[in-house]
Order: structure tokens, then sequence, then C-alpha cells
């Protein structure tokens, strides 16, 4: 597809610009206001608690180093935090509708850290994740 200048009036394209950008800022205020009440809606549940759970899974990774380190020790904690970590990347994975496509290292670290839960006593699952169980390790 061709491109051709076109002429136009400098003082003109200047006022549309400011005009399109305060109608950009003042629909962005509009939008923040109706979602921020939303958010506490019963059917924006599913949406916020996807959003929580991604932000927790994506502080999680950034320990990863020092969990895995952990999960060889046969760390109580560090197995705590690791099966969180993989139950989440699962539950997304069936929230968002797609298969564990690529992640044979992570199925296979999953499978390891569930072993080392079981050998210890432990059960397979975690209910959920505090800070203070993440707050043992050093990021990275």
């Amino acid at each position: 597809m061709a491109f051709y200048f076109e002429d136009h009036e400098p003082e003109r394209y200047r006022r549309l610009t400011r005009l399109v950008g305060m109608a950009m800022a003042a629909m962005l205020i509009v939008f923040s206001l109706i979602f921020t009440q939303l958010r506490h809606k019963a059917w924006m549940e599913p949406i916020s608690y996807s959003w929580r759970l991604k932000q927790r899974l994506s502080r999680v990774s950034g320990y990863l180093p020092a969990l895995r380190r952990g999960l060889e020790e046969r760390d109580p904690s560090a197995l705590t935090v690791l099966s969180f970590y993989h139950q989440g990347m699962a539950q997304l994975t069936t929230l968002d509708g797609r298969a564990m496509d690529d992640a044979t290292e992570l199925l296979a670290e999953r499978q390891q850290v569930r072993l080392a839960r079981l050998e210890l006593g432990l059960s397979e699952r975690v209910e959920g994740l505090s800070d203070a169980d993440l707050a043992r390790f050093k990021r990275g």
C-alpha cells in the first residue's frame, strides 16, 4: 500500500491531538472508576482470583533457584512453596484452557516435589501460600 503526503494545518493538528489526548485520558479515568467499583462484584471474582494468582506465581518465580536448592536438600518449607508454585501453574493452565505444552522439565520437577513431600510424610497438595513461607528464601 502506497503512502502519499498530505497538507494539514499545523495549528488544527495540534488542537485535535490535544483534544484526542484529553478524551483518552478522560476515558481511562472513567473506566478505572467503573472497574474499581466492579472488581468486588461476584461475577468478577474468577478474574480477580486469576490476577492475584498470577501475581503470586510471578513473585515465587523470582525465588526458584533458592527453592530448587531447597528441593535437593529436602527442605519442607521449599517443598511447600514449590508445591504451591506447581499447583498454581497447573490451575492457571486449566483456567486458561491450555495444555501443559513444552513443560517437560516443569512436569518432571512437579513429580520430584510430589515424591519428596511424600517421603517426608507431607501432603501432596498445599492449600495456599503465605508471605512467611516465602520470606525464608532469598531471591535469585
